[in-house]
């Protein structure tokens, strides 16, 4: 009889790669995922594919890229053909749940609290139906931080998350199944309970060397971003009060309630595959800017990422080169022995994970768009790309001036090198790689401009053509096969010249 398929997909929100304490030891408590990640493969350069909320989640549940599935900003839904991993997987026989935010229906941040094909309606959960099992005062309640409130772990949400899980674990562990729980903890107003909501009143985050940098050389609307905090004396910024106790209670909270849900895993389902990521970061006051949007530095793109399965994946190993969230899909439909359709922009991590020398990517990639589309702020428009090779980090700004990073000997990112001849050779090779992923994901936004840039002197001229080649998309697991405007008959070539 065929190994049972059993699969848990833990989220996070908000949550810094270094605010999980086997990643950086700064004094922040997260014994339960340090625990996960001793049992698995920790991931220590691991990416988002957008540092924003909506389309972070969109490429994690499609295994497309934000512009390829629609969520290039908050607040609106996947394209009407994108296919969810749920709906993959449920049409495959898989019992598929979702349980916590989801932020991808079209609503606003709390969701519409209905449950999207794909996913059992008998479990789905999200910020909405939390909200309507409560009064309008508690309503109010959950809005605030609560580190004067001395609430009950009952009442937050995150709680009633892995509840609902735990119970879906009980009564379905003989099954195959994909389990998502996604945690709005450690996202603002970071509500959570005694002990946590106090555990850090008399604590300082470690000041990064980054906190510093007042965007000397950086791109102008970082500047529009930062405003007056690049005028801050740096020596008064300290990562501590009112804002930082609660942040940092509420993700050790969130820990905590990994910890319930590795225990039910434990006892109901121990041979789960358990993926933990979290969607982004925080500046947190990093190169003068705060919260997260248009840059890719890695205080909002680096990611937490583990993959653990007793007897299948090694235990306590760090893989260091790159992977993206663009690659969970993949690896997901590769265990579930799903063939991943080409439609997909990402790779399955499970070689990696079963032998840490086996490669996945030379190069990974990272977008913006917009922030939210219901808000006229937060920068508006800032169309973003960017390439990541473990090493060099480019960052094309349409709008506003370009940036390169290394890493290696520059790892707080505050020297730019876009206009350093010295390295001009390996910005344009890693510039090229970056154009090729645009038009190769048929980036609907990909155009000429993405290569004239100003440090780009071999650029091709600029011409309406551009590559002359269309790219039609194909997906016939669940479409006929597109035809060739030519000839009416179905393409033989999905990529071809356009003449």
């Amino acid at each position: 009889m065929p190994e049972q398929k059993k699969i848990v997909l833990i989220m996070t929100d908000s949550q810094r790669w270094d605010m999980v304490n086997c990643y950086r030891d700064t004094g922040l408590k997260t014994p339960y995922i340090d625990k996960l990640a001793s049992e698995g493969v920790k991931f220590t350069s691991a990416y988002t594919t957008s540092p924003v909320c909506g389309p972070a989640r969109s490429a994690i549940f499609s295994g497309l890229f934000p512009h390829s599935n629609g969520v290039v900003t908050n607040s609106v839904p996947y394209y009407g053909n994108v296919k969810s991993v749920g709906q993959r997987l449920q049409d495959n026989g898989f019992h598929t749940a979702y349980i916590g935010k989801w932020h991808l229906d079209g609503g606003d941040y709390f969701g519409m609290g209905r449950c999207p094909d794909g996913w059992d309606a008998a479990y789905w959960y999200d910020m909405r139906n939390y909200l309507e099992e409560l009064t309008d005062d508690e309503r109010l309640l959950s809005r605030q931080i609560s580190v004067s409130h001395n609430i009950p772990e009952t009442f937050t949400f995150g709680h009633r998350c892995s509840n609902r899980a735990i119970d879906f674990l009980q009564n379905h562990s003989d099954e195959d199944f994909l389990l998502v729980i996604s945690y709005d903890e450690p996202h603002g107003p970071f509500v959570c309970p005694e002990p946590y909501a106090s555990m850090y009143q008399d604590y300082t985050f470690p000041k990064s060397q980054n906190v510093y940098d007042t965007l000397q050389d950086k791109p102008i609307h970082q500047h529009v971003w930062a405003g007056d905090a690049v005028n801050y004396d740096r020596d008064e910024i300290t990562h501590n009060g009112l804002f930082y106790q609660a942040y940092f209670g509420c993700n050790s909270f969130v820990d905590a309630e990994i910890g319930r849900m590795m225990d039910a895993i434990d006892t109901y389902a121990p041979d789960t595959l358990v993926i933990y990521t979290s969607d982004h970061g925080d500046m947190l006051s990093s190169h003068s800017m705060g919260g997260k949007g248009p840059c890719a530095y890695d205080e909002i793109t680096k990611v937490p990422f583990i993959i653990r399965k007793p007897g299948f994946i090694s235990s306590g190993i760090n893989y260091d080169q790159p992977v993206s969230h663009i690659d969970i899909t993949p690896t997901i439909l590769a265990y579930a022995n799903i063939p991943i359709p080409k439609l997909l922009e990402g790779k399955s991590l499970l070689p990696t994970c079963q032998d840490t020398a086996t490669p996945v990517n030379d190069v990974i990639f990272m977008e913006f768009g917009r922030y939210e589309i219901d808000h006229d702020g937060f920068g508006g428009f800032q169309p973003m790309r960017t390439a990541f090779d473990g090493q060099w980090k480019l960052t094309v700004n349409l709008l506003s001036s370009d940036e390169l990073y290394d890493l290696k000997n520059d790892p707080d990112e505050l020297h730019n090198l876009i206009n350093d001849p010295a390295v001009a050779q390996t910005r344009n090779d890693l510039h090229d790689k970056l154009l090729q992923w645009i038009n190769d994901t048929r980036d609907p936004f990909r155009g000429y401009y993405w290569e004239q840039r100003p440090w780009r002197q071999d650029a091709r001229p600029a011409t309406w053509d551009y590559t002359k080649m269309t790219r039609q998309r194909e997906h016939e697991e669940y479409e006929p096969r597109q035809l060739d405007y030519n000839t009416g008959l179905a393409m033989e070539e999905a990529v071809r010249e356009k003449g």
